[in-house]
């Protein structure tokens, strides 16, 4: 998680959707599928984006299969699945993709290869963890406004890198929460990751996101918010 996957799949669908006779992006999907009839609103979403906005109406997951089926025929389609890690998922959107028109994209972000192989996908891409120049790049960006780091911080930035593991949302995450920080902040921030395994990278994110959460608690309330 946080490796990219959808910055990617968002930049494919940007650049090329105009090239689409209709086109869906549909993210978040194992969250969606989780809630009751998320599935159905799954569907309804997408054939809401394939039929210009119009409200669909559909009574089960069988039922939404047949109308997208129907939705899609003749169009040549773009579609980006974000976040799928059951086989249902799938099969209640595109399931049927034999149906789809010639020339028709269907792009799925997921962390369970095993799901892609099973569902016969054949063209994978793994998405590679950054290097290490380019996670000291985009970490400064964040935490220096610049391309690299400030003279005295740059004691730290091994530490920073090898608990990021070249993830994207960590650097980004954790250099936003830095910023501005005095180096015993710091310190104090890399003693608390050091004891976290990099196994548990959501954990680490948390503390960073706890960090930026109490320097907003901590800034006065501008006046005008309070006339």
């Amino acid at each position: 998680g946080g490796v990219g996957k959808t910055t990617i799949a968002k930049y494919a669908f940007n650049s090329y959707f105009e090239s689409f006779e209709r086109s869906s992006f549909l993210y978040n999907v194992r969250d969606f599928s989780e809630s009751t009839d998320g599935l159905i609103y799954l569907q309804k979403q997408f054939l809401s984006d394939i039929l210009d906005g119009r409200k669909i109406d559909i009574q089960s997951v069988e039922d939404g299969i047949n109308q997208i089926k129907s939705a899609v025929y003749g169009k040549r389609v773009l579609i980006v699945l974000d976040d799928v890690d059951e086989v249902d998922q799938l099969a209640a959107i595109v399931g049927m993709r034999d149906c789809f028109y010639s020339g028709s994209k269907i792009i799925v972000t997921t962390r369970h290869i095993e799901l892609l192989r099973a569902c016969e996908i054949e063209l994978i891409d793994h998405v590679q963890k950054l290097s290490i120049g380019e996670s000291v790049e985009l970490f400064s960006w964040h935490a220096f406004g610049q391309d690299h780091p400030v003279e005295n911080y740059t004691k730290f930035l091994t530490r920073i890198i090898e608990y990021c593991i070249g993830c994207p949302l960590a650097l980004q995450v954790l250099g936003s929460s830095l910023s501005g920080k005095s180096l015993v902040v710091w310190e104090s921030t890399l003693k608390k990751l050091e004891v976290i395994p990099n196994s548990q990278l959501s954990r680490k994110l948390q503390i960073s996101f706890e960090f930026i959460q109490d320097d907003h608690d901590k800034k006065p309330i501008p006046r005008h918010r309070l006339l």
